[in-house]
């Protein structure tokens, strides 16, 4: 079967556009590992418009349930979901797209939306993989517990970082913030939030070295960037929170991307470079990367797709 368009990945901004192609007929292939991209996370998301406050394992279980509303079979039209499925790569066959998974399948399709999100970026200074689950870790809402009434870091002066402070606050004996640069990049009211705490402690312009420890982590190596001096910072438990790698390696030969990886788009309808595939959300060289932006892209791009499949 060719289908009209294959959506590839399960945050807001493949599920809005699920929605909105299931909503106007047309025959859909979804694929995603699973749903809710990066916030899943998230303990309190306060920017999802319409919903003051929800978890981000919340916000993944509504968008599959909005999804999921709308799944039925084709011929006529309609929307199949495929998860647990890993894109390895989309191909250009002819006038069509071959979107080929990690299980072997192949699906065929007229036009494809990839809305990969991101993935994490880790720690690659001396130590970091050493120590990788034993101190150091990538996700506050696991492993926030593990380290009750510890002395804890956090790297990262983004919302990321300061809501991974934010959770730890409730469990360490103590948090530090260690940032690279003199400003911050949260939002001002989670920070003054976060800084209010009488446990939480920052250290700006300051570059990780190395980690340290034994069986366990016991401190992070650091320079001040502005003295240039080294210090050693004890601690317990290293939460790293430096950003994200856009998840863009299946389509690399296939479409331009930019110096970070992410796909670049024509901002008008979300095209990428090569006719018939659009990209939305964080896997893309859009300015901003949010929840409600990734959304309105999709969608922006299947409103465009829609129109490319009735003219050709």
């Amino acid at each position: 079967m060719t289908y009209d368009l294959a959506i590839i990945g399960g945050g807001p901004a493949g599920v809005a556009a699920g929605v909105y192609a299931a909503r106007k007929k047309l025959k859909t292939i979804f694929l995603t590992d699973d749903f809710g991209g990066q916030s899943v996370v998230s303990p309190d998301i306060q920017n999802w418009i319409g919903t003051p406050s929800i978890t981000g394992e919340e916000l993944a279980k509504q968008l599959e349930t909005h999804l999921r509303r709308y799944e039925s079979d084709p011929p006529a039209g309609g929307l199949v979901i495929k998860n647990h499925t890993r894109v390895e790569v989309v191909m250009k066959a002819d006038n069509n797209f071959s979107v080929k998974t990690n299980k072997g399948e192949a699906h065929e399709a007229r036009t494809v939306l990839v809305a990969t999100g991101a993935h994490r970026r880790k720690l690659t200074i001396p130590g970091a993989d050493i120590f990788e689950q034993k101190g150091i870790t990538y996700c506050a809402t696991c492993d926030a517990p593990l380290f009750a009434g510890k002395d804890l870091v956090v790297i990262g002066g983004g919302n990321a970082g300061f809501e991974t402070a934010l959770q730890l606050l409730a469990y360490g004996k103590s948090v530090t913030l260690v940032h690279h640069s003199a400003e911050f990049k949260a939002d001002e009211l989670t920070v003054e939030k976060v800084l209010s705490n009488p446990k939480m402690t920052v250290i700006k312009n300051a570059e990780p070295m190395e980690v340290r420890g034994e069986k366990f982590v016991t401190a992070l190596v650091y320079k001040e960037k502005l003295t240039g001096e080294i210090k050693e910072l004890k601690t317990e438990g290293i939460f790293v929170e430096i950003g994200f790698v856009p998840t863009t390696a299946f389509v690399k030969d296939l479409v331009t991307l930019n110096q970070y990886g992410s796909i670049i788009v024509d901002s008008r309808n979300q095209r990428a470079s090569v006719l018939g595939l659009w990209a939305a959300g964080d896997c893309t060289d859009g300015l901003f990367h949010q929840n409600n932006i990734a959304s309105g892209d999709a969608i922006k791009a299947l409103e465009d797709i829609y129109l490319y499949i009735h003219k050709s």
